[in-house]
This record gives structure tokens, sequence and C-alpha cells, in this order.
């Protein structure tokens, strides 16, 4: 049986999360705003943020209308996140580079770094992680920061990943399938480390900065090398039973069909991926007259030669339109959702959300009088997988924050941090 004072507690951290939720959402708010933002009362917001000014998390600033007003009185006091109470990282694992991205704790870009990762047979897990690591430490090195400056960081990569466990089943940037990844970083950073699937890491990077600000219920559809579903509902990344959920690029589309990375036929990223595109390309493209040296290059010939009137080029563009709008039309019947977000590197290429590919998704959807969901197009390129990687960070410090865990970054002890570390390994 859970003793009163527990139940205390119990309330009073779930009161912190939303009125650091509140603040950090409201931007530059009142208490008076905060409290009818959250439904909590004046008398307990006014003690939490009290807790959180000295801890250093939320500072004080005086409304700047107010002051130009000239009114009598004191000009009212505002709170919001402080900037400086901690430096956070983020890193997106692609398949030939790392991106690294700092931010501050207000979520604001502090640098952006890109390091090539070498390809190779040899590239298992655990090189990986060592690349990571070097990345990280010359993002730092770049903006004069030291390693023990990290509070936290988030890492996001493609394939199955278990954020609970930290064990990676499988994924595109290296051969080892059921490793504890996590294990690996760890080991590297004397900070706590995040990891998460990239679909996931870029619906919490549209969930706090971009379009789902906001927004409770929704989807982040990726494309990119493959095809990824980030799934929020109730303001929650939703990752299923085992962690490893929402695998939209892995459902089937046809039996015995074209060979997946994953070691399938028949996922629906094999025929609208990226590599799968690029795959025809070869067969589609004159080698005597284009010569691309690179997949992108490939799909990039590829796409200009659809558009200049290649019907084979054409074909191949065509017939990934309508089966990722067999897709998105299977989505909206089992969801409902009112917005759907297509995110990620192919949204330069317009064949997978044009008038027609999203015409045909509202045709094999479920009508029933229901308005169709709205779509968004945020081409935020590789930015948004480092800084939806760093938004998971502040999520995972944010939740030590809330229990009354670490003050000020900078205030910080060595000890204090490997004991969140403890608490945050898998």
């Amino acid at each position: 049986m859970v003793t009163q004072p527990t139940q205390v507690q119990g309330l009073r951290t779930r009161n912190r999360r939303a009125i650091l939720a509140a603040i950090r959402n409201l931007g530059q708010t009142a208490r008076v705003d905060i409290a009818r933002d959250t439904g909590i009362s004046a008398a307990t917001v006014t003690s939490i943020t009290a807790d959180l000014v000295e801890e250093g998390l939320v500072e004080e600033t005086m409304d700047p209308a107010a002051a130009r007003g000239g009114g009598r009185g004191r000009p009212r006091v505002l709170l919001r996140i402080r900037p400086d109470a901690f430096l956070i990282g983020g890193a997106k694992i692609s398949t030939d580079h790392i991106t690294i991205m700092l931010t501050d704790y207000a979520g604001a870009e502090v640098l952006h770094h890109v390091c090539p990762l070498p390809i190779g047979p040899g590239l298992t897990a655990e090189k990986v992680a060592g690349h990571l690591e070097t990345a990280t430490a010359s993002a730092l090195e770049r903006l004069g920061r030291k390693p023990e400056e990290l509070a936290s960081i988030g890492v996001g990569l493609p394939g199955f990943v278990d954020a609970s466990t930290g064990i990676v089943h499988w994924s595109a940037c290296f051969p080892d399938r059921g490793i504890n990844f996590h294990k690996l970083l760890a080991r590297g950073f004397g900070c706590p480390v995040y990891l998460d699937n990239d679909a996931n890491v870029v619906a919490l990077a549209e969930k706090w900065f971009g379009f789902g600000r906001g927004v409770d219920d929704f989807l982040v559809v990726t494309i990119e090398h493959g095809v990824g579903l980030g799934v929020v509902i109730g303001g929650q990344i939703f990752r299923g039973a085992r962690g490893i959920g929402t695998e939209f690029g892995h459902t089937k589309v046809e039996f015995d069909g074209a060979l997946c990375r994953c070691g399938q036929r028949g996922c629906l990223e094999a025929y609208v991926a990226d590599y799968a595109l690029a795959r025809e390309a070869a067969f589609a493209l004159d080698r005597d007259l284009a010569l691309p040296v690179t997949p992108q290059e490939e799909l990039d010939a590829l796409f200009a030669a659809a558009k200049a009137g290649d019907e084979v080029a054409d074909s191949i563009f065509r017939r990934a339109g309508r089966i990722f709008a067999m897709g998105l039309a299977n989505l909206a019947n089992i969801f409902d959702p009112g917005l759907i977000i297509f995110s990620g590197e192919q949204m330069r290429f317009d064949y997978l959300y044009s008038p027609e590919v999203l015409d045909q998704m509202r045709r094999l959807s479920v009508a029933s009088g229901r308005t169709p969901p709205k779509m968004r197009v945020h081409k935020w390129g590789d930015r948004i997988w480092a800084r939806g990687a760093a938004a998971l960070a502040m999520e995972g410090l944010n939740e030590q924050a809330h229990d009354g865990g670490p003050a000020v970054a900078a205030g910080a002890a060595g000890p204090e941090r490997a004991a969140v570390e403890d608490q945050a390994s898998l």
C-alpha cells in the first residue's frame, strides 16, 4: 500500500513536470499564466517555481511590454527556462556520417557539426560508438567547451531500437544484431546517454520545436535512407509494448517482393526509400550518358531524368508514390490522425507528397464523412534528426530535474553526474 508521504511526493513531482513543461511551451510567462495553463493552484505554482529558480533551471525576467508602457507600479515578473543551465548534445548516426548538435537548455542551437563515418565490413557497433565519442569531442572542442560540461546526450539511429533497454535489434549502421548499444555508448561519455529510433527523435523535435508543438496527437513520417514513423499520442511518444513498434517502413506491401535491408522481402521501404530507388536507377539510367559515383548522385540523376520526361525513370517514381499512398492510407485508417508531418532528406523530392499521391491516399482511406488529416511538409534537412536527439537528452534530463535531480550544470560535481548516469543506465 502506498503511504501518504509517497503520494504527496508523487503529486509534487507531477506538478514539477507540468510546470516546467508549461514554461518551456509558453516561453516567457507569468506564474498566473502557468496556473491557468496547467490547472495547478497559484500557491503550488509559486512554491515549485521558487524551487526551480533556486536550482537554476528557471530564471526571472521583467515583462518588457510592461516596462515600455511606463505604467505605475512594479513591472510584471515573467519566468523562462534558463538557457545556460545545461549544455545538451544530440547525435544522429547515419550509414555514412554522424551529425552532432549542441543546444542550450532552452533548446536553441549552439553548434552543428558533421563527421564522416567510415563505411566497410569492419564497422562494428563498438567502432560506431567510438566514432560518435570522437565526433562529440570534436564538436565540443570547436565550441571551446570541455567534455565534462556536457550535461546529457541523446542518440538516434535507424533500425529496431528498444529505448527502454538500450538494445539495437537491427540497424543499417552496423552488422551487429541484438547489441546493447547504450552500454557501448555509456562507456565513452561522462554524462547520461539516451538512445532511441531516429523517427522517434524527429517526432520529439516536431513536438518541441516544429509543427507538432501544442498538438497532442500526430504522426511524423520520415523518408531518408529508410522510411520511419514517429507516433505521438496524448503528447507522448508511442513505442509499443517492447519498444520497437511503429516500424512503418517494414510493413509488408507485397509477398516475396523486393529485398529490404532488414533481410525480409516486400517491405514498404524496399520500394520507397532512397536505396531502393537508387537500386532501380542502376538499371534505368543510360550508363554511357550518366555515370554517378554515389547512390545519392544516382538518385539525383534518376529524379532529373524523370522530370525530363524519361518514361522508365518516371514509372519508378510513380510506383513508389502509389505504394507510399497505400501505406499512408493504412496509417490514416489505423490512427485517424488529425495531422501527418512529412520530414527527412527525401523531402527535397516531391514525388512522395505530390497532389496525386495525397489524392490516392484519401481515396484509399475510410472516409465516413471525416475530414482528411492535415498534411505538413517540414524540409528541415539533416539538422532535425540531431535536434530531435538533443530533445531526447533534454527530456531525460528533465526527468532528473523533475525529481529534484541535478542542479545547474556548471555547478554539478562529477560524483553527482555519475549517480545520474547510473540511474539512466539500461
